[in-house]
């Protein structure tokens, strides 16, 4: 797995002009799904993301607090283009995990930030 993560204090996520989805404050995780990917790496990543501390306290002190701690939104999405190797002049994508099986995937993980959270903050 190949994540980007992003700290936003509002994040909304359009394709073709049309707004898919928004959060306030809290994390935006661009989730690239490897052929290799597996239900451990999953969990460990879900756990890693709900826990990573990347907020500051009440006191201003970075690195604090993390998005489960402060009560902030995940927003996800499926990012296949995290899983480019650059050879030569051309972007290569045959490691990413094809389409009907990184859905899911990605819904699986979806499924598990939701368990270990609070379903209506993980969008």
């Amino acid at each position: 797995l190949h994540l980007a993560l992003f700290f936003f204090s509002l994040s909304a996520f359009s394709v073709g002009g049309e707004q898919i989805s928004s959060i306030g404050r809290g994390l935006c995780v661009l989730l690239g799904i490897s052929l290799e990917d597996t239900q451990r790496e999953l969990e460990h990543m879900v756990r890693k993301i709900l826990n990573l501390r990347v907020f500051e306290d009440e006191s201003g002190k970075h690195w604090s607090k993390s998005v489960m701690d402060k009560q902030y939104e995940v927003l996800c999405v499926s990012q296949f283009t995290l899983q480019c190797i650059l050879k030569g002049n051309k972007p290569d994508y045959h490691m990413a995990m094809p389409t009907e099986q990184a859905e899911s995937f990605y819904n699986n993980f979806l499924e598990q930030l939701r368990k270990a959270y609070k379903p209506e903050l993980i969008k």
